[in-house]
Parts: C-alpha cells; sequence; structure tokens
C-alpha cells in the first residue's frame, strides 16, 4: 500500500501560485525565476499554442537571471 501512495504523489503535479520562486531545465543548463502568470485556457506565446487546463495549468516565468520569459507545465518546475 505505501508503494501505491509513493508513485501516486510522484506523477501529482504541484500546483504553483504568481510570486513563487521556481526552477527547470533548459538548454542552457537549470534555470531560475519567478512566477508571472497562470494559464488555465489554451493560448498563444512566442509564436506557438500551449495547451492549458484548470487541471493541468501552464505556468509563465521571468528569468532572474536573463529576465526573459518561459511557459511550462508544473511538472517541468520546481518549488525553490
Amino acid at each position: 500500500m505505501k508503494i501505491k501512495f509513493a508513485i501516486k504523489n510522484l506523477f501529482m503535479e504541484t500546483k504553483f501560485k504568481v510570486g513563487d520562486k521556481v526552477s527547470w531545465n533548459s538548454e542552457a543548463g537549470r534555470v531560475s525565476g519567478t512566477i508571472i502568470k497562470i494559464h488555465t485556457k489554451d493560448f498563444d506565446y512566442k509564436g506557438y499554442t500551449h495547451h492549458a487546463t484548470k487541471e493541468e495549468p501552464q505556468y509563465e516565468i521571468k528569468s532572474n537571471r536573463t529576465e526573459h520569459t518561459a511557459a511550462h507545465k508544473g511538472s517541468a518546475l520546481t518549488k525553490l
């Protein structure tokens, strides 16, 4: 029973809120930033349609180092 619970928690996506400090992997390595917007519906971002729902939102994040923005699913983010 404990194993089943641990596996379920492993795949549960963490919910974040605006202002949370997070990090994620990019081509340039580990990046950190602050969540500035939460998308719960499909949206266009940098020429691409990103799919988001209330159950699986996408987060817009401003990099601490470069101040560029990125959009990621919660499963790609780690809360700092």
